[in-house]
């Protein structure tokens, strides 16, 4: 088994495009979308039924105030460098009795609170920080998670779906697990990277484009992965392109290939269907396939 990972060093290049026609092409295959901060493959991939219901998933601390014990002291407010924390009326019939309340998109769960509370009236709960989804699509079995507003953890939520990926496609004898992973260069990023054979880094021809390849390349150097690179639209700055071929040559990176601008891309995605599905006789789809020949 094999896992390719398809990542950019900044969101809008393309990756969930081509992730989308991988998976279609890679035969049998997991699909695991652990860009969980904006899912979205399964717009594309479109799940046909769900294999159990969606798994609540818990990270991290929620903190919250009993107002039978809380004594009005604002000692927490004191200490709360998030200002999640207000003083709130807690009986009508007598404005001037105050107590705390916790805000509960404010609150980062580091208990500095709940430590400096002589009443001891700050109590700590699992937080409920998203959800996993496990599905059947019409490329074979497929995992994504969907992170809840403002929560945070999210590198443990793409852990958590890349387990799934694994006893899945352990227990299918798929051939490869292709993982749609987060841009950028943090937590999620380095949570997808983690033990894959081989990431493969969508970039496009801009300044941010050229500067955030650099960035991912050294993250994937960082933990000795392997890694190609596509240039996507390629012919829409070609003097930027050409020097990202150079950059690539001059860092002994693998160029995968380039992809020219088309339009079918939007519309295939409109139409909730892989390039291949839409246009299977087109140009970009021929260029696609090439890609995926030579990465895979």
């Amino acid at each position: 088994m094999k896992q390719i990972v398809v990542i950019s060093g900044k969101g809008g290049t393309g990756k969930t495009t081509l992730t989308a026609a991988f998976s279609q092409l890679a035969g049998n295959a997991v699909l695991a979308d652990c860009d969980v901060d904006a899912a979205d493959l399964f717009l594309v991939i479109k799940p046909e039924n769900f294999r159990k219901e969606a798994e609540d998933f818990f990270s991290g601390y929620k903190f919250k105030v009993d107002k039978n014990w809380c004594s009005g002291c604002e000692k927490c407010i004191e200490v709360c460098r998030f200002d999640a924390i207000e003083m709130i009326t807690a009986n009508r019939d007598n404005p001037d009795w105050k107590i705390a309340r916790i805000d509960p998109l404010a609150c980062e769960g580091c208990g500095c609170c709940a430590d400096v509370c002589p009443a001891e009236a700050i109590k700590s709960e699992d937080a409920h920080s998203g959800q996993i989804f496990i599905a059947n699509t019409r490329f074979g079995p497929m995992i994504y998670g969907k992170l809840g507003i403002a929560e945070s953890n999210s590198g443990k939520l793409v852990a958590a779906i890349r387990k799934y990926a694994l006893e899945i496609a352990d227990e299918e004898k798929s051939e490869y697990i292709v993982i749609d992973g987060s841009p950028g260069i943090g937590c999620p990023v380095i949570a997808s990277l983690s033990g894959v054979n081989h990431a493969v880094i969508v970039t496009e021809p801009t300044l941010s484009g050229l500067h955030d390849l650099e960035r991912i390349l050294r993250l994937c150097r960082h933990f000795n992965i392997s890694a190609s690179v596509i240039i996507n639209k390629y012919d829409l700055n070609p003097e930027i392109s050409d020097k990202l071929e150079q950059y690539c040559k001059q860092e002994q990176i693998n160029l995968a290939g380039k992809i020219a601008f088309d339009k079918i891309f939007v519309q295939a995605n409109s139409s909730g269907k892989t390039i291949f599905e839409y246009a299977p006789d087109s140009e970009v789809a021929r260029e696609v396939e090439e890609l995926w020949t030579h990465i895979a």
